[in-house]
């Protein structure tokens, strides 16, 4: 395995340093490759000022247009590319949304404008990769839920940590459905979709049942051992938003993703329910702490 990076660090595999915009020695790596994964992208987790929407847009545009040139260079090229995307590009909704019939965001009157940018991140997103020239390479888009795992600093970590201060009561109406998955599912859904080579195209990566708001804090503080949590209005969380230098999207716009492509081609989730995985994730971040 050779790992790409911007902080090349000592590693039990192969860490070659990029850029994440241009080609470089790098792209040696690529020749005969099984696979490439690409999930280069700065963090959404930020205030959308013009500095970081320039940032969070360039850094998944460009690190797709690298690897796709990098990828025609080669003369046995890899056999699959599976780049990173998002399920925000599907719109505010509480229906469920697949890979073939949901509606993507963005066209809305009322939408909100940092809303709307984070859709057409996603479409250029999209689009940089399917327009790579790359014959040969079986491509494949991972519309990814938010992934919950353990980890120090990632969104399950900071969902944890305000349920332990109190803080893990409903946001806004509680209504607005919470798409995620496992850590593990993830990964196992990474493998499958190498071995299964019918697949291609846009893949929806997120547990069978996402869950309102509500619901999902509810299930958290069970899983944590925490009886009560208070609830944050709109206006509340805006306000803490803004301290926390983050946007209110990431907790307010419904997302209700389905993974309809991996379910009519076998794949089980170890992990579909919300309230089963994060007894697990809290679980383990227990035992890491150990």
């Amino acid at each position: 395995m050779v790992v790409l990076s911007r902080r090349p660090a000592s590693t039990p595999w192969t860490v070659v340093p990029w850029d994440g915009e241009t080609l470089g020695d790098w792209r040696a790596a690529f020749e005969a490759a099984d696979v490439v994964v690409n999930l280069a992208g700065r963090s959404v987790n930020c205030r959308y000022n013009a500095a970081n929407r320039r940032e969070i847009l360039e850094s998944r545009v460009r690190s797709t247009s690298a690897v796709g040139e990098a990828i025609a260079r080669c003369s046995r090229p890899p056999r699959i590319w599976m780049n990173a995307s998002t399920a925000t590009i599907y719109r505010h909704s509480f229906e469920p949304m697949n890979e073939r019939t949901g509606e993507l965001g963005g066209k809305e009157p009322d939408t909100p404008g940092t809303w709307r940018f984070s859709v057409e991140v996603a479409q250029a997103w999209e689009r940089e990769f399917f327009s790579a020239p790359t014959p040969g390479t079986r491509k494949i888009a991972l519309r990814s839920a938010m992934t919950m795992s353990p980890d120090p600093g990632g969104v399950f970590d900071v969902l944890l940590g305000l349920v332990r201060k109190g803080l893990g009561g409903a946001n806004g109406s509680g209504r607005q459905f919470v798409s995620w998955i496992h850590d593990l599912d993830f990964l196992r859904a990474i493998d499958f979709l190498i071995e299964y080579e019918e697949l291609d195209g846009v893949v929806n990566l997120a547990s069978p049942n996402p869950l309102p708001n509500g619901d999902f804090m509810r299930a958290l503080r069970h899983a944590a051992g925490v009886p009560f949590g208070l609830p944050a209005s709109e206006w509340m969380l805006e306000i803490g938003a803004v301290f926390l230098r983050t946007e209110t999207e990431l907790i307010l716009k419904s997302r209700r993703v389905v993974p309809t492509r991996l379910l009519e081609n076998g794949f089980d989730f170890r992990f579909p329910d919300w309230p089963d995985a994060a007894r697990d994730l809290v679980t383990r971040r227990r035992l890491a702490a150990l």
